[in-house]
C-alpha cells in the first residue's frame, strides 16, 4: 500500500505489512505481527532485489528516513551498491573493536565507502586496480600497524621515475586508507605514506620527473569519416561512442545517462553525475535524438541511455568500439578534436564552447558573472558540429575496421 506517510500515520498504523512511502521511492514502513516498525529501503541493483533497513521508528523518524533512503538512492545512481556500502561499514566498526584487520581487507572496505561520494564508478577500478597491481603484493597481508616506510618505498620507488602519475596517484590514496586507519585507532605515529616533509625528502618531486600526456585526440578533419564507420557497426558501444561525440560528453556521463533524464530535446544531467557537481542542460540534435530512439529500440525495457539486457554499457564498452579502427585516439579526446574544430573552423565565441564541454571555471570572478547556461547559443554550436560530422570527406584519410 503507497501512503503519504507522516508521524501520526505511521504511529497509528496496527496492521501487519509493508507500507510505502509516497514520496521517496522504494522507502517503507514495515510493521511486524508484533507490532514493531521497522524502516525498509528496498531497491533492485544489477537485476537483484535488495532490501537495507534503516532503522526502527519512532526512534528513526518519517523526515530521517527519507534522509536515509535518498542518501541510498543516490549512491546508487552513482553506480555504487547501498548494501556494499553498509557492509564495509560494519566491517570497519569490528576492526575498530578487534583491531586484526590487515590492508587488503581494510583497504577495500575503504573503497566501498569512498564509492558513494564519487560520480564515476571509474575512480574506484581504478583505486582497486593500483592497490592489487602494486600495493597488495608488498603490503596486502600486513596488519595495519606494521606498515612502515620503507614498506612503502619498496611499493612506490620501482615506478616512480616510469609511471610517475600513477605512483603518485597511488601514494596519495595509501595515505588517505592508513590516516584512516590512524582517525579508527589501528594505527598510531607519522603515516608513512605521507608526502610533506616525509617521502618528499627521499622521492623527487612527481612534476619534476613526469611527462603530462594529453588524452589522444583524433584530428577533427577525420571526425566525419569515423561518424560514418561507426554508423555501419551497428552496435551499442557505436552508438554511445557518436552520442559522445555529437555532445562533447564525458564517458562516464553518457553511460550513467538515464531515460527519465531527457526532457524533450534536452538531456538534463543531475549535478552528482558532473565533474564540477553543477546540473548540466545538453540541448540535444537530430542525430542524437535518432540515436537514443535506436538504443531504446535496442533494450527497450531499460532505464539507461545505452545498455546491454536493462545493464549500463561498461567503462570500456566505447574504447572497445574505437579499437576496430587503427586510431591513435581516446574517447576523451574527442572533446579536444570539438574544441579544436570551434577554433579553427567556426566564429562560435570561446564561453559557449567551454561551457559546452562543462568545464570547471577556475576563475572565481568569472564564474560569478557566467550565471545562465547559454542554451541556446549552445545549441546553435552543437547543431553545426553535428553537421560537419555528417559530412564525410574521402580526401582524408579513409578509416578501416580491425
Amino acid at each position: 500500500m503507497t501512503i503519504k506517510l507522516d508521524h501520526q500515520t505511521v504511529k497509528n498504523l496496527k496492521t501487519p505489512g509493508r507500507y510505502t512511502d509516497a514520496l521517496i521511492r522504494g522507502l517503507h514502513i514495515w510493521i511486524k505481527p508484533s507490532g514493531n516498525k521497522y524502516w525498509i529501503f528496498r531497491y533492485t541493483h544489477d537485476s537483484k532485489q535488495h532490501n537495507i533497513s534503516l532503522g526502527s521508528f519512532p526512534a528513526l523518524s518519517v523526515a530521517e528516513a527519507r534522509i536515509k533512503a535518498q542518501q541510498a538512492r543516490d549512491q546508487l545512481s552513482n553506480g555504487t551498491n547501498p548494501v556494499a556500502t553498509k557492509n564495509a561499514s560494519k566491517v570497519l566498526q569490528i576492526a575498530s573493536k578487534t583491531k586484526k584487520l590487515v590492508f587488503r581487507d581494510f583497504a577495500h572496505s575503504c573503497i566501498q565507502i569512498k564509492r558513494a561520494e564519487w560520480t564515476n564508478q571509474k575512480h574506484g577500478d581504478q583505486w582497486q586496480y593500483t592497490l592489487e597491481e602494486f600495493a597488495y603484493p608488498v603490503i596486502g597481508d600486513m596488519h595495519l600497524d606494521e606498515i612502515e616506510m620503507d614498506d612503502i618505498l619498496k611499493i612506490l620507488t620501482p615506478i616512480w621515475n616510469i609511471k610517475t602519475e600513477t605512483a603518485s596517484r597511488l601514494r596519495g590514496r595509501l595515505e588517505w586508507i592508513l590516516a584512516s586507519a590512524t582517525t579508527r585507532k589501528l594505527r598510531s605515529g607519522v603515516n608513512p605514506a605521507l608526502w610533506r616533509g616525509y617521502l618528499q625528502t627521499i622521492l623527487p618531486a612527481p612534476n619534476k620527473i613526469k611527462n603530462v600526456q594529453h588524452h589522444k585526440a583524433l584530428p577533427y578533419r577525420q571526425v566525419p569519416d569515423l561518424i560514418a564507420q561507426l554508423r555501419e557497426m551497428d552496435t551499442m558501444g557505436a552508438l554511445a561512442l557518436e552520442f559522445t561525440i555529437l555532445n562533447a560528453s564525458r564517458t562516464g556521463e553518457v553511460i550513467g545517462g538515464l531515460r527519465s533524464e531527457i526532457q524533450g530535446d534536452i538531456w538534463i544531467i543531475p549535478g552528482n553525475r558532473m565533474k564540477a557537481k553543477k546540473e548540466h542542460r545538453v540541448p540535444l540534435c537530430k542525430r542524437s535524438l535518432e540515436i537514443l530512439a535506436i538504443a531504446k529500440v535496442k533494450d527497450e525495457d531499460s532505464k539507461y541511455l545505452f545498455s546491454r539486457n536493462g545493464n549500463k554499457l561498461t567503462n570500456m564498452a566505447m574504447p572497445m568500439a574505437l579499437r576496430k579502427f587503427d586510431l591513435e585516439a581516446t574517447v576523451h579526446g574527442f572533446r579536444s578534436s570539438f574544441r579544436d574544430w570551434v577554433s579553427e573552423e567556426t566564429n562560435h565565441p570561446s564561453e559557449v564552447a567551454e561551457m559546452a564541454l562543462a568545464h570547471v571555471i577556475g576563475n572565481k570572478v568569472e564564474a560569478a558573472y557566467r550565471r545562465k547556461d547559454l542554451l541556446e547559443k549552445r545549441r546553435l554550436l552543437l547543431n553545426d558540429w553535428e553537421q560537419y560530422c555528417n559530412v564525410v570527406n574521402h580526401n582524408v584519410i579513409e578509416l578501416k575496421a580491425a
